[in-house]
């Protein structure tokens, strides 16, 4: 079964949204290795709709003006992406094509394919909570940055169920960047009153 692992830049406060307003400053050659590692060697490319559009009006351009960054936007072209939304796709970016079905179903599908290669989402943070939800995320990449934004969209919202994670590997990264990966775990059993009193008796005996 394939591996699915979504990538998100984050604050330190938590928030996801529009990272290009934050997220360049810190910007390194070992992030950009980060970032490779789990998009640009993804075999499946699966985002939400609004990641895809953003995805789709700027990297083919940048693929054809054949600058810095253009050998990375032909491997993005390359790559398979299935879109997960409601809309039909406009075909003007290839090897594109929409998820169809239930999103649980579909998905768990696509991580029962045959062939290499692990499916990465990039952004889509609507997507990432609803495979964290169904339990079909297995690694959670934070790029976690060293600044508190203030405002914006989080991805763990106020009302979120408890979603137990563990920590499968960290690395720091230039200019203070924590690079974590987190997978599934089991809940933590929950300790009582009378537990902690005697933690707390034992630490100082």
């Amino acid at each position: 079964m394939k591996k699915i692992i979504a990538q998100l830049f984050i604050s330190l406060d938590g928030v996801i949204e529009d990272p290009h307003e934050w997220h360049f400053p810190y910007f390194s050659d070992a992030m950009g290795r980060a970032v490779d590692g789990v998009i640009g060697q993804a075999g499946t490319l699966l985002l939400g709709r609004a990641t895809y559009d953003g995805f789709a009006e700027a990297w083919p351009g940048r693929e054809t003006e054949g600058g810095e960054d253009a050998p990375f936007a032909k491997q993005l072209g390359d790559t398979r992406k299935v879109v997960v939304s409601h809309r039909p796709l406009d075909g003007a970016w290839r090897n594109s094509e929409r998820l169809e079905g239930d999103l649980v179903e579909a998905v768990t599908a696509l991580k029962n394919e045959p062939g290499e290669g692990h499916i990465a989402v990039s952004g889509s943070v609507s997507l990432v909570r609803q495979l964290l939800a169904a339990g079909l995320l297995d690694d959670l990449n934070l790029l976690v940055h060293p600044l508190a934004v203030g405002k914006g969209d989080r991805l763990f919202r106020d009302g979120t169920e408890t979603v137990p994670l563990s920590l499968l590997s960290s690395e720091t990264l230039e200019q203070g960047v924590l690079d974590l990966h987190y997978g599934p775990a089991a809940p933590a059993a929950e300790a009582t009153y009378e537990d902690a009193k005697q933690h707390l008796a034992g630490a100082e005996g």
